[in-house]
C-alpha cells in the first residue's frame, strides 16, 4: 500500500521550516532557512526585509523535498503555520505593499492606520503565506491575534460597528475568514514553480504558531500544560469556553475548531536570550566544543549540569524585550559571587525562564479553578535533558518530552489530516501522531529549594528592582 505524507510548515521569527510527515507522525523529509535579519530603521520599527518570508519558504520548501526519498506524488496535502501577531499589508495582486511588519514592532500593539494608499488588504503571516501559494485570499481566524476585529463567540470577523472602527480596518481590507482544519485552496502553477510542490495540491488552514504547537504537543484535555519555548516563550491549556474578564491570561481560538486555549502571560525574546548568551562567548566556545565533539548549546548545558540547583543565589529576570507599557524594563542578573563562570549564568536563565513560566502559570490556574497533573515542553529547548529537570522541578511536576518537538509543524499536519479524512477526528490523530519520547520528574530536593527561592526571592525581586530601572529609564529620557 503506498504511503501517505503530508506538509507541515511553520514560518517563525528566525527560520522558515518544512517537515514532510507520515501518517504515524514521523518526519520522513525537512527543510529550513534562516530568515535574514530583521530591518531595525529606528526605535519601534521591526520589519522582515524584501519578500524574506516567502523567499526563504520557497527555499526550504525545495530542500524538503529534496531530503524525501519517495514520491512526490505520495503528497496529500499541506498545512501552513507562521508568526503570530505580524501585520502584512497587501496590495490588490496579493504582493507585499511594504515589507512584513514584525510582532516585535511597536505598530502591532496598536490599530491599523491606513497611510499606504497601496494597500488593499490588512492579513497575517499565515494569510499572506497562504495566499501566495494558492491565490486564495483567505486565512484563520485563529490567526488575527491581537489588533484585530475578531467575535471570539462566532469565530469570524466581528460585524460590531464600535469594534470596526477601534480597530480601523474595514471588511473588505480583511480576507475571509476560515476555521482551523478547512481547505484553503490548491497550489497554483506559479507557487508549484517556486516551492517544488506539486500543483493542485489542497492547502489547509491553521491557527496561529502558539495555538497549533499546542495541537502537535498533543494539548486536547483539560488538565495538562504546553510550554512553547520559542522567541515569545508561552505556556497555554485548553478549554471550553470563554472566561469571563480574565486577568492572569487571556483567550485565543484553539487548532481544534470550538475549543479555547488559555495562555498564560509570557516572556519576550525568550529563547533567543538564550542564543544571545551562547553566542556573547564566540569562537572560543565553538573551538571548546569542536575540540569535544559538542555543538555550542551541548558544552553549555553540559558544564551547567555541575553548577548546584539554584546556582548559589544567582537569579536572572527575562526582560530582555520590554513590552510597550514598561519601557524600563531590563534583563537582570543579580547575586554573582566570585566562584561564578558562564555555567553558573547559562543555568540561571534557564531557571530564570523556569521560574517566570511557573509564577504565570500559578496565577492563571488559581484564576481558572484548573490544577494541573502535568506539563509538556514543546520546542528546540526541550532537547536539553538539563532544561527538562529544570522545569520538571521548579513546577513539581512531571515534565514530558515528545520524539517530535517541532511541534507547531505537526500541528499544521493534524489539522490537514483530519481535513483530508485521514483520521475521524482530533482525539485519534492526536493518539496516532504525537509520541511521547519520555518524562522528566521532580526532583524533591531541588523542587523544595526552588520553591524557597521562588517565594522568598524570585518573586519579590522586581518590587525592587523596578524602582531602579524607572529611575534609569527617566535619565535616559528626560
Amino acid at each position: 500500500m503506498e504511503k501517505k505524507y503530508i506538509v507541515g510548515i511553520d514560518v517563525g521569527s528566525q527560520s522558515a521550516k518544512v517537515f514532510i510527515y507520515d501518517l504515524a507522525g514521523k518526519i520522513v523529509a525537512k527543510g529550513k532557512k534562516k530568515l535574514a535579519p530583521m530591518h531595525l530603521e529606528s526605535p519601534g520599527i521591526v520589519e522582515h526585509p524584501n519578500d524574506n518570508l516567502w523567499d526563504s519558504l520557497c527555499e526550504a520548501s525545495q530542500l524538503a523535498l529534496a531530503d524525501l526519498k519517495e514520491n512526490v506524488e505520495n503528497i496529500i496535502g499541506i498545512g501552513i503555520g507562521g508568526i503570530r501577531c505580524c501585520r502584512v499589508l497587501l496590495k490588490k495582486d496579493g504582493t507585499l505593499a511594504q515589507p512584513v511588519i514584525s510582532w516585535m514592532d511597536a505598530r502591532t500593539a496598536v490599530p491599523y492606520e491606513h497611510t499606504n494608499p497601496e494597500v488593499a488588504y490588512v492579513t497575517s503571516s499565515t494569510g499572506y503565506l497562504s495566499c501566495r501559494l494558492t491565490g486564495e485570499f483567505k486565512d484563520c481566524i485563529g490567526n488575527a491575534f491581537g489588533e484585530w476585529p475578531v467575535d471570539m463567540e462566532t469565530w469570524n470577523w466581528s460585524e460590531d460597528e464600535e469594534v470596526i472602527k477601534k480597530y480601523q480596518i474595514p471588511r473588505e481590507m480583511l480576507f475571509e475568514a476560515v476555521k482551523p482544519g478547512e481547505i484553503i485552496g490548491q497550489v497554483t502553477s506559479y507557487a508549484s514553480e517556486k516551492t517544488g510542490f506539486p500543483e493542485g495540491l489542497p492547502v489547509v488552514s491553521v491557527t496561529n504558531d502558539k495555538a497549533v504547537e499546542g495541537l502537535g504537543s498533543g494539548l486536547i484535555n483539560e488538565e495538562t500544560a504546553v510550554i512553547s519555548l520559542g522567541t515569545y516563550i508561552t505556556l497555554m491549556i485548553q478549554g471550553k469556553k470563554l472566561p469571563d474578564n480574565p486577568k492572569a491570561l487571556w483567550a485565543i481560538l484553539s487548532s481544534v475548531p470550538g475549543m479555547y486555549l488559555y495562555e498564560s502571560y509570557g516572556i519576550r525574546r525568550g529563547m533567543w536570550t538564550v542564543s544571545w548568551f551562547r553566542d556573547l562567548f564566540g569562537d572560543g566556545l565553538v573551538e571548546e566544543a569542536e575540540k569535544q565533539g559538542l555543538s555550542p548549546e551541548e558544552l553549555l548545558n553540559e558544564k551547567a549540569e555541575k553548577v548546584p540547583a539554584g546556582c548559589d543565589g544567582l537569579m536572572t529576570v527575562l526582560d530582555w524585550l520590554a513590552n510597550p507599557w514598561e519601557p524600563y524594563k531590563r534583563g537582570i542578573m543579580l547575586g554573582f559571587g566570585a566562584h561564578m563562570n558562564e555555567a553558573y549564568m547559562y543555568r540561571s536563565i534557564l531557571e530564570g525562564i523556569a521560574y517566570t513560566m511557573k509564577n504565570h502559570c500559578d496565577e492563571m490556574c488559581e484564576e481558572l479553578g484548573k490544577p494541573l497533573k502535568e506539563i509538556v515542553i514543546s520546542g528546540g529547548g526541550s532537547n536539553s535533558d538539563l532544561f527538562m529537570q529544570i522545569f520538571a522541578d521548579i513546577f513539581n511536576l512531571p515534565a514530558k518530552r515528545n520524539i517530535v518537538n517541532e511541534s507547531a509543524s505537526l500541528g499544521a499536519v493534524i489539522n490537514t489530516a483530519v481535513a483530508l479524512g485521514c483520521f475521524k477526528d482530533y482525539e485519534e490523530a492526536v493518539k496516532e501522531m504525537v509520541k511521547v519520547q519520555d518524562v522528566f520528574y521532580p526532583n524533591k530536593d531541588n523542587a523544595a529549594l526552588y520553591e524557597r527561592l521562588n517565594k522568598k526571592a524570585y518573586k519579590v525581586m522586581p518590587h525592587y528592582t523596578d524602582e531602579v530601572l524607572k529611575e534609569i529609564h527617566n535619565i535616559y529620557n528626560e
